[in-house]
């Protein structure tokens, strides 16, 4: 049989936006920034929603935060790996395609959220926040960036997973 060829059809290179306020109470850190990454909590560790945050209302006490599945935004990431009780273990390059996570280890630079380590310092999941992409600036030859045996922090362009997984 063959394929079908549709002659009518949508395409989207964004599908829908979301964009929720959302409590400061509901999330991991309740001082919110706009441009940061936002977690909101929930019962099982690493299974939180994760976005951008757009803005904040602070009568309110409500961030409206982006969680658009596939948004790609500007963030900080540490190059952290593995933690060896509290303090950071080992750490690696980050390259375009790995995955990033909402890291909520007490050792994180003061201003970063993300790391490439699947566990906290305590040993707890930390939640899938998205990927390494290219900004349009960057090639491929611009990576990997940072290095083994050396902790660092970079800004990259992160493709949030945000409510689409």
């Amino acid at each position: 049989m063959t394929e079908e060829i549709h002659n009518d059809y949508e395409v989207s290179s964004e599908g829908a936006v979301r964009h929720w306020p959302v409590p400061y109470t509901r999330l991991t850190d309740t001082t919110p920034t706009p441009t940061n990454p936002a977690e909101l909590t929930s019962l099982l560790p690493g299974t939180q929603l994760t976005g951008t945050i757009l803005t904040i209302d602070a009568t309110n006490s409500e961030a409206i935060i982006d969680f658009t599945c596939s948004m790609v935004y500007q963030q900080t990431v540490r190059n952290v790996l593995t933690y060896g009780g509290a303090v950071e273990a080992t750490w690696g390059p980050i390259n375009v395609g790995d995955i990033v996570y909402y890291d909520n280890s007490a050792t994180m630079p003061a201003g970063t959220y993300l790391s490439t380590s699947p566990l906290d310092n305590l040993g707890v999941a930390n939640t899938l926040f998205g990927y390494v992409v290219l900004n349009q600036d960057e090639v491929y030859s611009d990576f990997p960036v940072g290095a083994a045996l050396v902790a660092s922090t970079h800004t990259l362009a992160i493709m949030q997973v945000g409510a689409g997984r």
